[in-house]
Parts: C-alpha cells; structure tokens; sequence
C-alpha cells in the first residue's frame, strides 16, 4: 500500500498569499476583475426556516465552490483561500445556523445535526440559483457535504474536498472540542478572546498575527454584561447528544460516486491515520494529502494548501 502524500511546510514562516489579478487566461477573457465582483459580499437568504448569512467571493457567473467551515466557527474562516480562487470561483462561505451572523435555532435539537444542515445546503443552492458545484468543507463543513453527495445533492456537488474530516471520528478528539465548545468563555477584552483562539486553535498550525486577528474580530459578541465570548449558539453542542452517532457515516462514504480529496493534519487527533487509509482504498478513493505542521484542521491559508486544493478542483 502507497504511503499517504505529504504536503511540507515551508521552512520560513509564509507570506499571505494575495489574490492574484485577473489576467487573460482567468475566468473572463481580457477582462480583469473588479473589487465588487471579488468580494467579499454579504448576503442574508431564508434557508429550510432560518435565516443563513453568507459571504461570497469572485464572479457571481463562475464555477460554484462552496466553503463551509468547522462546528464552532464561520463562514470568515475561508476568507483566504476564497480570495485566493475568487479570481476563477464564486466561493460561497455560509455562516452554518447557530454561528456567526446566521440565525441561531428555536428547536436546538433538531435543527443542529448533520440530516438539518444538509437540507440548509440544498435550500442555499436553490435560494442561489445553484445547480451544481464543488464542495470543500472544513471539519464538520465536510461532514456537511460527504452526507449531501450521497443523498440529497447527489449529482450537483461535482467534487469534494474533505479538510481533516471523515466517515468516522476519534472519540477522544471529540470529547476534547465538545469540551471547549460546549462552554464558551468570556473576556473583558477582544485582546484576551484572541489570546484564548490562539491556544485552542494552535492545531491549525502557522497563522500570521494579522489572520488570528481576523480571526478573532470574526468571530465574536458581546454579552449583556458587556464582556466578548466567541459567536455561536452553545446549544449547538446537543448534536453530540441527541445524535451521538451523526458523524458516523460510512455507509455513505461508500455511496460516494465523486472525486474526494481528503486533507489530513499530520497531527490530528480527529480524523486517525487509519481512517484516512481506509477513505483511501474504499467507496470513491479519496487522494489522501497530510499537511505538516498542522492538527486538526488546517488553516487553508498557505500558498501550499491553495496549490493542493486547486489542482484537485480543476483536475
């Protein structure tokens, strides 16, 4: 059996990658594009009874690719690589419900787990005028769209993108986010937020200060008392407990009929390098790529991690 493929670092620290201008040989022919239509844009669309903020990227006529994010963060989360691919991609980056600018739910219970979250995916398409697109979805954002390829958007997502997620999951590594997730703290200042997002977010491995200071100023409200806690509904947790077996889905991954790359943090304690191994040799055969320096999830912030991912959506 061929080892897993290896994406190496960089020995210096990388530079952020700038979205590069549009040229000839980009989505419009001689056209360059403009700020607008790179985005981002906000947009607020009524999806299976919620409302779903989304960010959008790039052309609003070119290749769909949705970027949905992990259990506790948002759609902001893929400000990066989308800006990266606005130039040729209309990058959609939803705020799941229950997390960021999205509408939190009255019915907790129902509405966070996988079956509800795929029915927002199908509405936001058809709310979009989608027919079809490529999926890459982050931690539970490629729960999200494994469970849509094989039921109910089997056929329009084209190719899937899986950052450090699978058909199963290390139950240490999910008591570990339920941990976290499940209490959210709270700061009396955005400095001391940030602080604590660059602790339980370190597995993410290299983010320059200015991406963790996105990533905190994205991510955050503010309670009645005046103090900042991380912005999402932590009800959203009762996933783990009403549905305890959600991310069990091995009987889908072997429905799978699509191109599936699967980013794996060489160090994560999620997604097992023995899970990763079987996605490789059943149901569709996932191209299996380890991120250095990275746990669980990679950033998707690296020119690297553009490169693996962009090679595979344009195969």
């Amino acid at each position: 059996m061929a080892p897993l493929a290896t994406l190496t670092p960089p020995q210096a620290a990388p530079t952020p990658a700038a979205a590069p201008a549009a040229t000839s040989a980009l989505h419009r022919v001689g056209a360059r594009l403009t700020a607008a239509e790179c985005g981002p844009r906000s947009r607020y669309l009524a999806c299976a009874g919620l409302e779903v903020h989304v960010t959008e990227w790039g052309p609003t006529d070119a290749p769909v690719l949705v970027a949905w994010h992990g259990l506790a963060r948002t759609g902001r989360d893929m400000d990066d690589i989308a800006a990266h691919l606005a130039p040729r991609w209309r990058v959609v980056c939803p705020d799941t419900p229950g997390r960021g600018l999205s509408q939190w739910s009255p019915d907790p219970a129902a509405d966070y787990c996988l079956d509800a979250y795929v029915r927002t995916a199908g509405a936001l398409l058809d709310a979009l005028g989608v027919a079809e697109a490529c999926w890459l979805g982050t931690s539970m954002g490629g729960a999200i769209g494994l469970v849509a390829a094989a039921g109910a958007l089997r056929g329009r997502i084209r190719r899937l993108v899986l950052n450090d997620i699978g058909p199963s999951l290390n139950p240490a590594a999910v008591d570990r986010i339920r941990a976290y997730a499940g209490r959210p703290p709270a700061f009396a200042t955005v400095t001391e937020l940030e602080r604590y997002f660059r602790t339980v977010y370190a597995p993410y491995g290299w983010l320059s200060d200015a991406q963790w200071r996105r990533l905190a100023e994205t991510s955050v409200r503010r309670l009645p008392d005046g103090r900042v806690t991380p912005h999402y509904d932590p009800a959203m947790v009762q996933q783990f407990v009403h549905r305890p077996r959600d991310y069990e889905r091995w009987d889908e991954w072997d429905r799978l009929d699509l191109p599936v790359l699967c980013l794996r943090g060489e160090d994560s304690d999620l997604l097992l390098r023995e899970t990763a191994e079987a996605m490789r040799v059943r149901g569709p055969r996932a191209v299996v790529v380890e991120i250095a320096g990275c746990g669980h999830a990679p950033a998707l912030n690296t020119p690297e991690q553009f490169a693996v991912v962009e090679r595979f959506l344009t195969a």
